[in-house]
């Protein structure tokens, strides 16, 4: 991990040291010879967002010399889950056979931005960490909430509970804490998620500057995702339009998104509003969104008539928010 830092031009913080050196624990755990083996405890690691998280475990998962390791992202096992679920619909186990399907040969099981929302979800995740916790599979998270944080809402934080009590009973749980947010001091990139870019106003004259050609007219389009037909901006070989209203007011989810960004390599999202303008519901399909262009590295152009500050201001304290704009301070013209 030190070398990776080295490679790409820094030196880990005190804080991020004091993670890598638990992570070496769990790494002398998972590889020790047969005889002294043992099922290491999981690790927990949360923080604010920005401060080398995914960074740092991305880091030791690719460097830890197994093959029987996988890495997964919140949105896109809970497609793969839910997809697995629906093939052994009408069985008793139906949940169980999903998660084993998941995690067959499976040691260490890399868990990126965990989170919980929505209480159906949050169901689904307490049976998933009862079957893992039963299961050899080791379990290391990342996380900006403290276990006992998850599943925020008041109204719906019991229900999660009983996930939360599985966690600390197997997880040790470590903060990353530091004062700075390495996103916001990072350049502009080459490829990749950020190499996108915030347009505001988004003129024709921005767009060709970044190599984009905007729609001459309407376009009218549409995406077909499974049996659904999704109306959209404009398709092209490489790369989908939409606008805000589109993407996050019409009734997508994250199977969309998962499905648009392996499908397209540039995604173009219009007329992005103030969020004191978009009810929870569209709120949170763009954090979602922004989620997934973020982990599968999908460049992304976004056009408001907001410059990135005057959005910020208007973010409030929407749940997971401030993930959402450490991610989005990445993209060109958001430091302007």
């Amino acid at each position: 991990m030190d070398r990776s830092a080295a490679e790409a031009g820094f030196a880990l913080d005190p804080a991020q040291r004091a993670v890598r050196d638990r992570l070496l624990v769990l790494a002398e755990d998972l590889l020790a010879p047969g005889l002294r083996r043992r099922r290491p405890r999981g690790l927990y690691v949360w923080g604010d967002s920005g401060r080398g998280k995914s960074w740092l475990l991305d880091a030791y998962f690719q460097a830890l010399p197994t093959e029987a390791k996988r890495r997964v992202h919140f949105h896109g096992f809970f497609d793969q889950l839910h997809r697995r679920i629906h093939d052994h619909q009408g069985e008793a186990d139906a949940v169980e056979r999903a998660v084993a399907s998941l995690t067959d040969g499976v040691r260490l099981l890399y868990f990126d931005e965990f989170h919980v929302h929505d209480a159906g979800d949050g169901t689904l995740l307490i049976r998933l960490l009862r079957r893992l916790f039963r299961s050899k599979v080791v379990l290391l998270v990342s996380s900006n909430y403290a276990p006992a944080s998850l599943l925020p809402n008041p109204l719906w934080h019991h229900i999660f509970e009983p996930g939360i009590e599985l966690i600390l009973k197997n997880m040790d749980t470590v903060r990353l804490a530091g004062p700075a947010d390495y996103r916001s001091q990072q350049p502009p990139a080459d490829a990749g998620f950020s190499s996108g870019a915030w347009i505001a106003p988004g003129t024709g004259t921005q767009l060709q500057r970044l190599g984009l050609a905007a729609p001459r007219g309407p376009e009218p389009a549409s995406i077909r995702v499974g049996s659904r037909d999704f109306e959209v901006t404009a398709l092209r070989p490489d790369e989908l339009w939409c606008t805000f209203t589109q993407a996050c007011e019409a009734e997508t989810s994250s199977i969309e998104f998962l499905d648009w960004t392996r499908r397209f390599d540039r995604f173009i999202l219009t007329d992005v509003p103030s969020f004191r303008d978009v009810d929870p519901a569209g709120q949170q399909r763009f954090i979602n969104l922004v989620d997934i262009l973020s982990d599968s590295d999908t460049p992304a152009y976004l056009t408001s008539e907001l410059d990135y500050r005057e959005f910020r201001a208007g973010a409030g304290d929407r749940p997971d928010a401030f993930r959402m704009l450490s991610r989005l301070q990445l993209l060109q013209g958001a430091d302007a």
